[in-house]
């Protein structure tokens, strides 16, 4: 069935509800039209092909169904549209086709939209309680984050908290799939068109010895750090970025032993006496580090930013504002949704 828009003239395909489906199905055999509604369904489909590499397998299984189910969701979607949407070599999808790969964002935005409507229903319905998923870096999670989420659960007892740790390109993916809320890091978030990432802080890197250590006795250089075996973040990880650049820009190679993905690590290692450490700033703690000494290397590495990302388009509830404020103070509500205004007509926003 399809319903025409007066005020524009186009023609709009329907989306029809299970229970509207369930009612046709008992009404007696449907027309021509009917039987072309389209629905979610078959929009989740279409998306989960597309996310589980075109292996209809997996997507029954993410969608609870049967794989002949995946295949006739599909193909009715197809029909009703006009077009394939998807490349095959035999029974098997290979790919999208140039119209799928069109139709494909215009899949996300509905279902991301349907997923808006209920959260906003939820706001009322249940404003106190809830589900807050935030993903973060280790380091994040472990010295910035502690404050904002013990603040959180005091002020929203009833919100079940999920923290997802990873890196920062895995925490841009979980927030494109809609695993997260809310994501925090300080690499890769600003990368991704799906996202809309914030400024939160500015941080330095610190150099990290055992006392006594010779780097403590003499003005901290590049040239100084090239003698000694070094140990720092992984590629991708917490300013390693900055690292490799600043080593570079003055022709220089680090002696860089052991790379890892959060400062604990690094920090056992350097008491180990196994080389200097390179860390976020904030992860060095003078009543807990006491078998460590910190030198400011922010005049080597430069001031690194921590970003605060949320999916374009999607539904923020009152908790999470709540949450993005007790995090950064400067994203008040009211700034998280200008920035996703000026984001959704192509403004470039700034702190």
């Amino acid at each position: 069935m399809i319903c025409s828009c007066e005020t524009n003239k186009r023609i709009v395909p329907r989306i029809s509800t299970s229970a509207e489906n369930r009612r046709s199905a008992r009404s007696g055999p449907p027309s021509s039209d009917l039987s072309r509604q389209m629905n979610f369904q078959q929009l989740r489909s279409v998306r989960e092909a597309v996310r589980c590499g075109f292996n209809l397998t997996e997507v029954a299984h993410t969608l609870h169904t049967s794989q002949p189910g995946v295949s006739r969701q599909i193909r009715e979607l197809e029909e009703e549209l006009g077009i394939e949407l998807f490349v095959r070599a035999g029974k098997r999808l290979t790919g999208l086709t140039e119209p799928g790969g069109h139709v494909l964002p215009i899949i996300e935005r509905m279902l991301m939209e349907s997923s808006n409507l209920r959260h906003a229903g939820q706001e009322f319905v249940a404003q106190q309680s809830g589900l807050l998923s935030v993903a973060a870096t280790h380091s994040q999670a472990r010295y910035a984050m502690p404050v904002a989420v013990q603040e959180f659960r005091a002020q929203f007892p009833n919100v079940k908290l999920h923290l997802h740790q990873g890196s920062p390109k895995q925490i841009a993916q979980m927030l494109i799939d809609g695993e997260a809320d809310v994501g925090i890091a300080t690499e890769a978030l600003g990368d991704y068109p799906q996202l809309v990432a914030l400024p939160c802080y500015r941080w330095t890197h610190s150099v990290i010895v055992p006392p006594g250590h010779a780097l403590l006795d003499a003005p901290l250089t590049l040239e100084a750090l090239t003698r000694h075996p070094l140990i720092t973040y992984d590629t991708g990880f917490t300013g390693r970025s900055r690292i490799d650049e600043a080593f570079a820009q003055r022709g220089l190679t680090p002696n860089i032993v052991l790379a890892a993905m959060d400062a604990d690590v690094i920090k056992t290692y350097v008491q180990l006496g196994m080389g200097v450490g390179i860390v976020a700033g904030v992860a060095y703690e003078t009543e807990r580090d006491t078998q460590l000494r910190a030198l400011d290397a922010g005049r080597l590495f430069g001031i690194n930013l921590t970003k605060l990302a949320v999916r374009r388009g999607n539904y923020l509830r009152k908790y999470v504002h709540a949450f993005i404020e007790s995090f950064a103070p400067t994203l008040t509500r009211a700034v998280v949704e200008k920035a996703l205004g000026d984001e959704a007509k192509g403004s470039h926003y700034e702190i």
